[in-house]
Protein backbone atom coordinates (compact mmCIF):
# COMPACT_ATOMS: atom_id res chain seq x y z
CA UNK A 1 0.00 0.00 0.00
CA UNK A 2 3.09 2.54 0.64
CA UNK A 3 4.72 1.75 -2.39
CA UNK A 4 1.44 2.09 -4.40
CA UNK A 5 0.74 5.63 -2.77
CA UNK A 6 3.82 6.74 -3.38
CA UNK A 7 3.80 5.75 -6.97
CA UNK A 8 0.54 7.62 -6.96
CA UNK A 9 1.69 10.70 -5.77
CA UNK A 10 5.16 10.37 -7.88
CA UNK A 11 2.75 10.65 -10.85
CA UNK A 12 0.46 13.46 -9.55
CA UNK A 13 3.54 15.15 -9.13
CA UNK A 14 4.72 14.90 -12.10
CA UNK A 15 1.32 15.61 -13.74
CA UNK A 16 0.95 19.21 -12.04
CA UNK A 17 4.49 20.38 -13.94
CA UNK A 18 2.02 21.12 -16.53
CA UNK A 19 -0.16 23.91 -15.39
CA UNK A 20 2.35 25.18 -12.66
CA UNK A 21 5.29 25.67 -15.03
CA UNK A 22 3.00 27.98 -17.35
CA UNK A 23 2.33 30.52 -14.13
CA UNK A 24 6.14 31.73 -13.83
CA UNK A 25 5.47 32.89 -17.68
CA UNK A 26 2.67 34.67 -16.94
CA UNK A 27 4.33 36.42 -14.00
CA UNK A 28 7.39 37.99 -15.67
CA UNK A 29 4.82 39.36 -18.29
CA UNK A 30 2.89 40.71 -15.59
CA UNK A 31 5.96 42.52 -14.19
CA UNK A 32 7.29 43.50 -17.97
CA UNK A 33 3.77 45.14 -18.47
CA UNK A 34 4.16 46.68 -15.23
CA UNK A 35 7.64 48.24 -15.70
CA UNK A 36 6.20 50.46 -18.64
CA UNK A 37 3.48 51.85 -16.41
CA UNK A 38 5.35 52.14 -13.48
CA UNK A 39 5.50 55.86 -12.25
CA UNK A 40 8.91 55.97 -10.91
CA UNK A 41 10.76 54.19 -14.21
CA UNK A 42 8.40 56.97 -16.33
CA UNK A 43 10.40 60.04 -14.19
CA UNK A 44 13.43 58.00 -14.75
CA UNK A 45 12.85 57.00 -18.38
CA UNK A 46 10.53 60.62 -19.48
CA UNK A 47 10.68 58.68 -23.33
CA UNK A 48 8.74 55.63 -21.82
CA UNK A 49 5.57 58.69 -20.86
CA UNK A 50 3.56 58.15 -23.90
CA UNK A 51 0.36 56.73 -24.71
CA UNK A 52 1.85 53.78 -27.02
CA UNK A 53 4.24 52.35 -24.33
CA UNK A 54 1.91 52.47 -21.16
CA UNK A 55 -0.85 51.32 -23.58
CA UNK A 56 0.60 48.44 -24.24
CA UNK A 57 1.85 47.57 -20.69
CA UNK A 58 -1.53 48.14 -19.68
CA UNK A 59 -2.58 45.94 -22.10
CA UNK A 60 -0.15 43.20 -21.12
CA UNK A 61 -0.86 43.18 -17.24
CA UNK A 62 -4.09 43.51 -17.25
CA UNK A 63 -4.72 40.48 -19.77
CA UNK A 64 -2.40 38.09 -18.47
CA UNK A 65 -4.27 38.64 -14.72
CA UNK A 66 -6.75 36.77 -15.99
CA UNK A 67 -4.71 33.82 -16.14
CA UNK A 68 -4.62 34.19 -11.92
CA UNK A 69 -8.40 34.44 -12.25
CA UNK A 70 -9.17 31.39 -13.98
CA UNK A 71 -6.33 29.01 -12.49
CA UNK A 72 -8.83 26.29 -11.99
CA UNK A 73 -9.59 25.73 -15.96
CA UNK A 74 -5.67 25.79 -16.08
CA UNK A 75 -5.31 22.74 -13.31
CA UNK A 76 -7.90 20.95 -15.08
CA UNK A 77 -7.01 20.92 -18.41
CA UNK A 78 -3.12 20.40 -17.54
CA UNK A 79 -3.42 17.67 -14.68
CA UNK A 80 -5.93 15.60 -17.27
CA UNK A 81 -3.49 15.94 -19.85
CA UNK A 82 -0.78 14.92 -17.50
CA UNK A 83 -2.15 11.98 -16.00
CA UNK A 84 -3.79 10.31 -19.03
CA UNK A 85 -1.94 7.47 -20.08
CA UNK A 86 -3.00 7.81 -23.98
CA UNK A 87 -4.85 10.71 -26.06
CA UNK A 88 -3.48 13.04 -24.32
CA UNK A 89 -4.75 16.29 -26.05
CA UNK A 90 -7.81 14.57 -25.94
CA UNK A 91 -7.95 14.72 -22.33
CA UNK A 92 -7.56 17.99 -22.05
CA UNK A 93 -9.99 19.04 -24.69
CA UNK A 94 -12.16 16.96 -22.54
CA UNK A 95 -11.32 18.20 -19.18
CA UNK A 96 -12.16 21.98 -20.93
CA UNK A 97 -15.63 20.80 -21.61
CA UNK A 98 -16.07 19.19 -18.59
CA UNK A 99 -14.73 22.38 -16.56
CA UNK A 100 -17.66 24.52 -18.29
CA UNK A 101 -20.04 21.81 -17.66
CA UNK A 102 -19.52 21.63 -14.04
CA UNK A 103 -19.93 25.38 -13.41
CA UNK A 104 -23.27 25.53 -15.21
CA UNK A 105 -24.74 22.87 -13.63
CA UNK A 106 -23.62 23.71 -9.94
CA UNK A 107 -24.92 27.37 -10.87
CA UNK A 108 -28.25 26.12 -12.31
CA UNK A 109 -28.58 23.56 -9.58
CA UNK A 110 -28.18 26.79 -6.86
CA UNK A 111 -30.48 28.81 -8.62
CA UNK A 112 -32.97 26.48 -8.72
CA UNK A 113 -32.76 26.13 -4.40
CA UNK A 114 -32.74 29.60 -3.98
CA UNK A 115 -28.86 29.20 -2.92
CA UNK A 116 -27.24 31.67 -5.22
CA UNK A 117 -26.55 35.43 -2.81
CA UNK A 118 -26.62 38.50 -4.69
CA UNK A 119 -24.11 39.09 -7.25
CA UNK A 120 -23.19 42.22 -6.13
CA UNK A 121 -22.03 41.39 -2.85
CA UNK A 122 -20.09 38.05 -3.02
CA UNK A 123 -17.17 38.69 -1.10
CA UNK A 124 -17.44 36.64 2.07
CA UNK A 125 -20.08 34.66 1.16
CA UNK A 126 -18.22 31.89 -0.21
CA UNK A 127 -19.33 32.20 -4.34
CA UNK A 128 -17.76 33.99 -6.99
CA UNK A 129 -18.01 34.42 -10.78
CA UNK A 130 -15.97 31.84 -12.97
CA UNK A 131 -15.82 32.61 -16.23
CA UNK A 132 -19.00 34.94 -15.98
CA UNK A 133 -21.11 31.87 -13.78
CA UNK A 134 -21.86 32.51 -10.20
CA UNK A 135 -20.43 29.34 -8.40
CA UNK A 136 -19.45 28.41 -5.18
CA UNK A 137 -15.65 29.36 -4.50
CA UNK A 138 -13.57 26.46 -4.81
CA UNK A 139 -10.60 28.23 -6.91
CA UNK A 140 -7.97 26.12 -7.70
CA UNK A 141 -8.92 22.76 -6.02
CA UNK A 142 -11.99 22.42 -8.36
CA UNK A 143 -10.02 22.39 -11.47
CA UNK A 144 -7.18 19.88 -9.62
CA UNK A 145 -10.40 17.77 -8.67
CA UNK A 146 -12.58 17.99 -12.32
CA UNK A 147 -8.66 17.21 -14.10
CA UNK A 148 -8.24 13.84 -11.41
CA UNK A 149 -11.61 12.62 -12.45
CA UNK A 150 -11.52 13.49 -16.21
CA UNK A 151 -8.18 11.88 -16.58
CA UNK A 152 -9.47 8.44 -14.55
CA UNK A 153 -13.02 8.70 -17.31
CA UNK A 154 -10.16 9.15 -20.01
CA UNK A 155 -7.82 6.24 -19.32
CA UNK A 156 -11.11 3.94 -18.71
CA UNK A 157 -13.09 4.40 -21.77
CA UNK A 158 -11.02 6.06 -24.03
CA UNK A 159 -10.28 3.19 -26.19
CA UNK A 160 -13.95 1.69 -26.68
CA UNK A 161 -15.16 1.89 -30.37
CA UNK A 162 -18.46 1.02 -32.21
CA UNK A 163 -19.50 -0.33 -34.63
CA UNK A 164 -21.94 1.12 -37.56
CA UNK A 165 -24.26 3.75 -37.21
CA UNK A 166 -22.38 4.39 -33.39
CA UNK A 167 -19.01 4.58 -34.59
CA UNK A 168 -18.94 8.60 -33.84
CA UNK A 169 -19.50 7.86 -30.14
CA UNK A 170 -16.35 5.77 -29.65
CA UNK A 171 -13.25 6.93 -28.14
CA UNK A 172 -13.13 10.67 -26.69
CA UNK A 173 -16.37 11.25 -27.74
CA UNK A 174 -17.88 8.67 -25.04
CA UNK A 175 -15.03 10.07 -22.47
CA UNK A 176 -17.31 12.71 -22.67
CA UNK A 177 -20.73 11.09 -22.42
CA UNK A 178 -19.88 9.49 -19.36
CA UNK A 179 -18.24 12.41 -17.89
CA UNK A 180 -21.15 14.39 -18.45
CA UNK A 181 -23.46 12.89 -15.75
CA UNK A 182 -20.15 12.15 -13.37
CA UNK A 183 -19.46 16.42 -13.46
CA UNK A 184 -23.19 17.28 -13.17
CA UNK A 185 -23.67 14.79 -10.21
CA UNK A 186 -20.62 16.26 -8.89
CA UNK A 187 -21.47 19.77 -8.97
CA UNK A 188 -24.72 18.88 -7.33
CA UNK A 189 -22.73 17.04 -4.51
CA UNK A 190 -20.21 19.71 -3.96
CA UNK A 191 -22.96 22.41 -3.46
CA UNK A 192 -23.29 20.73 -0.44
CA UNK A 193 -20.23 18.86 0.97
CA UNK A 194 -18.01 21.63 -0.51
CA UNK A 195 -18.40 24.74 2.32
CA UNK A 196 -17.55 21.71 4.59
CA UNK A 197 -14.53 21.34 3.09
CA UNK A 198 -13.68 25.16 2.73
CA UNK A 199 -13.89 25.64 6.57
CA UNK A 200 -11.43 23.22 7.32
CA UNK A 201 -9.23 24.77 4.34
CA UNK A 202 -9.87 28.09 6.20
CA UNK A 203 -8.90 26.42 9.71
CA UNK A 204 -6.13 25.00 8.19
CA UNK A 205 -4.82 28.38 6.86
CA UNK A 206 -5.17 30.14 10.29
CA UNK A 207 -3.46 27.27 12.12
CA UNK A 208 -0.54 27.52 9.69
CA UNK A 209 -1.01 31.60 9.94
CA UNK A 210 -0.56 31.63 13.91
CA UNK A 211 2.18 28.92 13.88
CA UNK A 212 3.92 32.04 12.30
CA UNK A 213 7.92 31.77 12.29
CA UNK A 214 7.50 27.86 13.19
CA UNK A 215 4.81 26.94 10.59
CA UNK A 216 7.23 29.10 8.17
CA UNK A 217 10.38 27.31 8.89
CA UNK A 218 9.07 24.02 9.06
CA UNK A 219 7.45 24.72 5.42
CA UNK A 220 10.92 25.86 3.87
CA UNK A 221 12.51 22.69 5.41
CA UNK A 222 10.26 19.93 4.01
CA UNK A 223 10.41 22.37 0.50
CA UNK A 224 13.85 21.15 0.72
CA UNK A 225 13.95 17.78 1.85
CA UNK A 226 11.52 16.33 -0.27
CA UNK A 227 13.68 17.10 -3.36
CA UNK A 228 14.73 13.52 -3.34
CA UNK A 229 11.73 12.13 -3.76
CA UNK A 230 10.24 14.48 -6.33
CA UNK A 231 7.49 15.33 -3.90
CA UNK A 232 8.39 18.84 -2.85
CA UNK A 233 6.27 20.38 -5.28
CA UNK A 234 3.31 19.45 -3.53
CA UNK A 235 4.28 21.11 -0.62
CA UNK A 236 4.75 24.59 -2.44
CA UNK A 237 1.81 24.30 -4.71
CA UNK A 238 -1.07 24.80 -2.21
CA UNK A 239 1.06 27.78 -0.44
CA UNK A 240 1.57 29.57 -4.20
CA UNK A 241 -1.89 29.11 -5.38
CA UNK A 242 -4.79 28.10 -3.15
CA UNK A 243 -5.93 30.28 0.43
CA UNK A 244 -3.12 28.07 2.31
CA UNK A 245 -0.85 30.90 1.12
CA UNK A 246 -3.47 33.39 2.29
CA UNK A 247 -6.24 35.57 1.24
CA UNK A 248 -5.86 39.07 -0.16
CA UNK A 249 -8.10 42.13 -1.90
CA UNK A 250 -6.19 43.61 -5.03
CA UNK A 251 -7.17 46.27 -6.62
CA UNK A 252 -10.95 45.64 -6.38
CA UNK A 253 -10.39 41.48 -6.45
CA UNK A 254 -9.78 38.56 -4.25
CA UNK A 255 -6.65 36.71 -5.13
CA UNK A 256 -5.94 33.24 -2.93
CA UNK A 257 -2.35 31.70 -2.94
CA UNK A 258 1.22 33.91 -2.01
CA UNK A 259 2.07 34.04 -5.81
CA UNK A 260 -1.01 34.69 -7.26
CA UNK A 261 -1.30 37.81 -4.37
CA UNK A 262 2.06 38.82 -5.54
CA UNK A 263 1.12 38.84 -9.30
CA UNK A 264 -1.95 41.22 -8.73
CA UNK A 265 0.08 43.07 -6.39
CA UNK A 266 2.59 43.84 -9.39
CA UNK A 267 -0.25 44.62 -11.62
CA UNK A 268 -1.87 46.94 -9.33
CA UNK A 269 1.50 48.96 -7.95
CA UNK A 270 -0.34 51.15 -5.49
CA UNK A 271 -0.73 50.67 -2.21
CA UNK A 272 1.33 50.02 0.96
CA UNK A 273 3.59 46.92 2.39
CA UNK A 274 2.70 43.78 0.52
CA UNK A 275 0.67 40.71 2.39
CA UNK A 276 2.00 38.92 5.20
CA UNK A 277 1.25 35.66 3.02
CA UNK A 278 3.31 36.38 0.27
CA UNK A 279 6.49 35.44 2.29
CA UNK A 280 5.45 31.51 1.58
CA UNK A 281 7.45 32.06 -2.04
CA UNK A 282 10.25 33.65 -0.41
CA UNK A 283 12.89 30.62 -1.44
CA UNK A 284 15.38 32.55 -3.32
CA UNK A 285 18.05 32.93 -0.42
CA UNK A 286 18.93 29.46 -0.62
CA UNK A 287 18.73 29.61 -4.29
CA UNK A 288 20.87 32.83 -5.01
CA UNK A 289 22.98 32.90 -2.21
CA UNK A 290 23.15 29.93 -0.19
CA UNK A 291 24.37 27.32 -2.38
CA UNK A 292 26.57 30.13 -4.27
CA UNK A 293 28.36 29.81 -0.70
CA UNK A 294 28.01 26.16 -0.42
CA UNK A 295 30.32 25.93 -4.18
CA UNK A 296 32.59 27.86 -2.89
CA UNK A 297 33.52 26.31 -0.05
CA UNK A 298 33.39 22.66 -2.12
CA UNK A 299 36.15 24.44 -4.51
CA UNK A 300 38.01 25.83 -1.56
CA UNK A 301 37.99 21.75 0.18
CA UNK A 302 38.83 20.43 -2.77
CA UNK A 303 42.34 18.86 -3.07
CA UNK A 304 44.98 20.81 -5.00
CA UNK A 305 45.33 18.59 -7.93
CA UNK A 306 41.32 18.52 -8.45
CA UNK A 307 40.71 22.53 -8.14
CA UNK A 308 40.73 23.27 -12.00
CA UNK A 309 37.68 20.58 -12.44
CA UNK A 310 36.14 21.79 -9.76
CA UNK A 311 35.87 24.92 -10.64
CA UNK A 312 34.80 23.98 -14.09
CA UNK A 313 31.64 22.17 -12.87
CA UNK A 314 31.37 24.20 -9.81
CA UNK A 315 31.07 27.62 -11.87
CA UNK A 316 28.44 26.74 -14.06
CA UNK A 317 26.34 25.25 -11.80
CA UNK A 318 26.72 28.29 -9.44
CA UNK A 319 25.53 30.39 -12.09
CA UNK A 320 22.59 28.15 -12.86
CA UNK A 321 21.11 28.53 -9.30
CA UNK A 322 21.88 31.97 -9.27
CA UNK A 323 20.13 33.17 -12.76
CA UNK A 324 17.49 30.97 -13.48
CA UNK A 325 16.95 28.65 -9.45
CA UNK A 326 17.68 25.47 -10.67
CA UNK A 327 19.42 24.49 -7.54
CA UNK A 328 19.62 20.51 -8.48
CA UNK A 329 22.34 19.92 -9.55
CA UNK A 330 24.66 21.00 -6.73
CA UNK A 331 22.59 19.56 -4.51
CA UNK A 332 22.53 15.86 -6.02
CA UNK A 333 26.54 17.21 -5.90
CA UNK A 334 26.19 16.39 -2.20
CA UNK A 335 22.86 14.33 -1.64
CA UNK A 336 24.14 11.44 -1.35
CA UNK A 337 27.86 11.78 -0.51
CA UNK A 338 26.89 13.89 2.65
CA UNK A 339 23.46 13.90 3.70
CA UNK A 340 24.33 15.79 6.58
CA UNK A 341 25.03 18.79 4.21
CA UNK A 342 21.84 18.04 2.55
CA UNK A 343 20.13 18.39 6.06
CA UNK A 344 21.94 21.42 7.00
CA UNK A 345 20.88 23.09 3.59
CA UNK A 346 17.20 22.02 4.22
CA UNK A 347 17.21 23.72 7.85
CA UNK A 348 19.31 26.94 6.48
CA UNK A 349 16.48 27.34 3.67
CA UNK A 350 13.77 27.25 6.32
CA UNK A 351 15.74 29.44 8.49
CA UNK A 352 16.17 32.14 5.83
CA UNK A 353 12.23 32.63 5.51
CA UNK A 354 12.04 32.88 9.01
CA UNK A 355 14.93 35.71 9.20
CA UNK A 356 12.63 37.43 6.07
CA UNK A 357 9.51 37.40 7.68
CA UNK A 358 11.11 39.03 11.08
CA UNK A 359 12.67 41.33 8.83
CA UNK A 360 9.51 42.24 7.28
CA UNK A 361 10.50 41.50 4.09
CA UNK A 362 8.36 40.91 1.08
CA UNK A 363 10.75 40.48 -1.85
CA UNK A 364 11.08 37.21 -3.90
CA UNK A 365 13.28 35.45 -6.30
CA UNK A 366 11.65 32.45 -7.14
CA UNK A 367 13.31 31.26 -10.29
CA UNK A 368 16.75 32.84 -9.61
CA UNK A 369 17.92 36.41 -10.28
CA UNK A 370 16.42 37.71 -13.56
CA UNK A 371 12.71 36.66 -11.42
CA UNK A 372 14.16 38.88 -8.80
CA UNK A 373 14.40 41.96 -10.68
CA UNK A 374 11.23 41.46 -12.55
CA UNK A 375 8.99 40.86 -9.62
CA UNK A 376 10.55 43.30 -6.81
CA UNK A 377 11.89 46.65 -8.85
CA UNK A 378 8.44 47.86 -10.10
CA UNK A 379 7.51 47.64 -7.05
CA UNK A 380 10.12 50.11 -5.23
CA UNK A 381 11.78 49.04 -2.13
CA UNK A 382 9.25 50.96 0.28
CA UNK A 383 6.62 47.81 -0.47
CA UNK A 384 9.46 45.14 -1.08
CA UNK A 385 12.25 46.18 1.62
CA UNK A 386 14.24 44.12 -1.71
CA UNK A 387 17.85 45.58 -0.68
CA UNK A 388 17.55 44.01 2.97
CA UNK A 389 16.65 40.66 0.70
CA UNK A 390 20.36 40.91 -0.07
CA UNK A 391 21.14 41.49 2.74
CA UNK A 392 20.06 38.75 4.18
CA UNK A 393 21.15 36.79 1.22
CA UNK A 394 24.93 38.02 1.78
CA UNK A 395 24.69 36.58 5.42
CA UNK A 396 23.64 33.64 3.99
CA UNK A 397 26.23 33.00 1.87
CA UNK A 398 28.63 32.91 4.37
CA UNK A 399 26.62 30.72 6.74
CA UNK A 400 26.55 27.95 3.83
CA UNK A 401 30.13 28.73 3.31
CA UNK A 402 31.40 28.18 6.47
CA UNK A 403 29.17 25.57 7.62
CA UNK A 404 29.99 23.48 4.68
CA UNK A 405 33.87 23.80 4.65
CA UNK A 406 33.85 23.04 8.35
CA UNK A 407 31.74 19.68 7.98
CA UNK A 408 33.20 18.55 4.38
CA UNK A 409 36.69 18.96 6.62
CA UNK A 410 35.56 17.40 9.84
CA UNK A 411 34.15 14.25 8.13
CA UNK A 412 36.04 14.12 5.22
CA UNK A 413 32.78 14.11 2.73
CA UNK A 414 33.98 13.37 -0.73
CA UNK A 415 32.44 16.50 -2.32
CA UNK A 416 33.34 17.94 -5.78
CA UNK A 417 37.27 17.88 -5.76
CA UNK A 418 37.65 15.41 -2.86
CA UNK A 419 36.91 12.15 -4.87
CA UNK A 420 38.59 8.76 -4.19
CA UNK A 421 41.26 8.00 -6.93
CA UNK A 422 39.37 6.47 -9.78
CA UNK A 423 36.00 8.18 -8.96
CA UNK A 424 34.59 10.49 -10.99
CA UNK A 425 31.69 13.01 -9.68
CA UNK A 426 30.85 15.72 -11.93
CA UNK A 427 27.68 17.98 -13.23
CA UNK A 428 26.24 18.23 -16.49
CA UNK A 429 26.75 21.70 -18.04
CA UNK A 430 25.27 23.21 -21.44
CA UNK A 431 28.95 22.73 -23.55
CA UNK A 432 29.24 19.02 -22.53
CA UNK A 433 25.49 18.28 -23.91
CA UNK A 434 26.03 20.09 -26.78
CA UNK A 435 29.47 18.65 -27.56
CA UNK A 436 27.91 15.30 -27.32
CA UNK A 437 25.07 16.34 -29.36
CA UNK A 438 27.43 17.03 -32.42
CA UNK A 439 29.46 14.03 -31.75
CA UNK A 440 26.69 11.99 -31.07
CA UNK A 441 24.20 13.25 -33.39
CA UNK A 442 22.03 12.99 -30.79
CA UNK A 443 19.72 15.33 -31.74
CA UNK A 444 18.52 12.97 -35.43
CA UNK A 445 16.37 10.44 -35.01
CA UNK A 446 17.87 7.45 -34.78
CA UNK A 447 16.03 3.93 -35.18
CA UNK A 448 15.52 1.84 -31.86
CA UNK A 449 18.33 -0.34 -30.70
CA UNK A 450 20.92 1.67 -33.10
CA UNK A 451 23.08 4.76 -32.52
CA UNK A 452 24.57 3.38 -29.00
CA UNK A 453 27.30 5.98 -29.77
CA UNK A 454 24.83 8.85 -29.30
CA UNK A 455 24.14 10.88 -25.66
CA UNK A 456 20.50 9.45 -25.90
CA UNK A 457 21.10 5.94 -26.98
CA UNK A 458 23.85 5.79 -23.73
CA UNK A 459 20.71 7.06 -22.24
CA UNK A 460 18.46 4.86 -23.67
CA UNK A 461 20.85 1.46 -22.72
CA UNK A 462 21.60 2.61 -19.33
CA UNK A 463 17.94 2.67 -18.58
CA UNK A 464 17.31 -1.41 -19.59
CA UNK A 465 16.80 -0.64 -23.52
CA UNK A 466 14.15 0.92 -25.51
CA UNK A 467 11.64 -2.07 -24.55
CA UNK A 468 12.26 -1.56 -20.72
CA UNK A 469 11.25 2.39 -20.72
CA UNK A 470 7.39 2.85 -20.89
CA UNK A 471 7.35 6.82 -20.34
CA UNK A 472 9.31 9.11 -20.49
CA UNK A 473 8.54 13.06 -19.38
CA UNK A 474 10.61 15.80 -17.54
CA UNK A 475 10.19 18.72 -14.94
CA UNK A 476 12.97 21.93 -14.74
CA UNK A 477 15.49 19.45 -14.51
CA UNK A 478 14.74 15.89 -14.60
CA UNK A 479 14.43 13.00 -16.98
CA UNK A 480 11.31 11.18 -15.25
CA UNK A 481 10.56 8.18 -16.52
CA UNK A 482 8.47 4.60 -16.18
CA UNK A 483 10.30 1.51 -16.15
CA UNK A 484 9.39 -1.95 -16.50
CA UNK A 485 12.16 -3.37 -14.02
CA UNK A 486 14.22 -0.53 -12.37
CA UNK A 487 17.02 -2.74 -10.93
CA UNK A 488 18.29 -2.47 -15.07
CA UNK A 489 19.33 0.66 -14.49
CA UNK A 490 23.34 1.66 -14.80
CA UNK A 491 23.26 4.94 -12.31
CA UNK A 492 27.31 4.80 -13.33
CA UNK A 493 26.99 4.83 -16.88
CA UNK A 494 24.02 7.39 -16.50
CA UNK A 495 26.23 9.84 -13.80
CA UNK A 496 29.95 9.02 -15.84
CA UNK A 497 29.18 8.84 -19.30
CA UNK A 498 25.47 11.00 -19.72
CA UNK A 499 26.84 14.04 -16.95
CA UNK A 500 23.43 12.78 -14.56
CA UNK A 501 24.41 14.77 -11.66
CA UNK A 502 21.67 12.50 -9.30
CA UNK A 503 19.40 8.94 -10.22
CA UNK A 504 16.57 8.50 -7.84
CA UNK A 505 14.54 4.67 -8.46
CA UNK A 506 11.63 4.05 -6.63
CA UNK A 507 9.89 1.39 -7.84
CA UNK A 508 8.92 1.57 -11.63
CA UNK A 509 9.98 5.61 -11.35
CA UNK A 510 13.28 6.70 -11.80
CA UNK A 511 14.41 10.19 -11.98
CA UNK A 512 17.87 11.44 -13.93
CA UNK A 513 19.06 14.97 -13.03
CA UNK A 514 20.62 16.72 -15.77
CA UNK A 515 19.92 20.65 -14.92
CA UNK A 516 18.59 23.29 -17.45
CA UNK A 517 19.31 21.57 -20.63
CA UNK A 518 16.71 18.37 -19.67
CA UNK A 519 14.86 19.55 -22.07
CA UNK A 520 17.29 18.89 -24.87
CA UNK A 521 18.11 15.45 -23.65
CA UNK A 522 14.09 14.87 -23.22
CA UNK A 523 13.43 15.69 -27.20
CA UNK A 524 16.73 13.35 -28.19
CA UNK A 525 15.62 10.57 -25.49
CA UNK A 526 11.96 10.73 -27.75
CA UNK A 527 13.47 10.60 -31.27
CA UNK A 528 15.87 7.96 -30.28
CA UNK A 529 13.08 5.58 -29.28
CA UNK A 530 10.93 6.69 -32.30
CA UNK A 531 8.51 8.38 -29.65
CA UNK A 532 6.39 11.56 -30.55
CA UNK A 533 4.95 13.97 -27.52
CA UNK A 534 1.76 12.37 -27.75
CA UNK A 535 2.98 9.12 -26.93
CA UNK A 536 4.72 10.57 -23.97
CA UNK A 537 3.56 14.52 -22.47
Amino acid sequence: MKERLMDVLQRFSKAMFIPVLILPIAGILIAIGNLFTNARLLEVIPLLDNPITTGFGTILSGSLVSILNNLGLIFSAGLAVGLADKKKSQAGFTALLGYLVFINAMNKFMELNGLLVDVESLQGTGQTLVMGVQVLDMGVFLGIILGIVTALVHNKYADIEFNNAFQIYGGSRFVFIVLIPVVVLMAILFTYIWPFFQAGINSLGELINQSGNVGLFLYGMLERLLIPTGLHHLVYTPFLYTELGGVAEVGGEVFAGARNIYFAEIANADGGLLAPSVIWDARGISKMFGLIGACLAMYHTASPENKGKAKAILIPAAVTSFIAGVTEPIEFSFMFVAPLLFVVHSIFSGMSMVVLNLLNVRAIGPNGFIDFLLYNIPLGTERTRWPLFILVGLLFFAVYYFSFRYLIQRFNYKTIGREDDGQETRLYTKKDYKEKKVNGKASSPTPAGQGNNSLAGVIVEALGGPENIQTVTNCYSRLRLTLAESNKVDEATLKNETGASGVMIKDQNVQVVYGLQVNGIRKAVDEYLGKSDEDNE
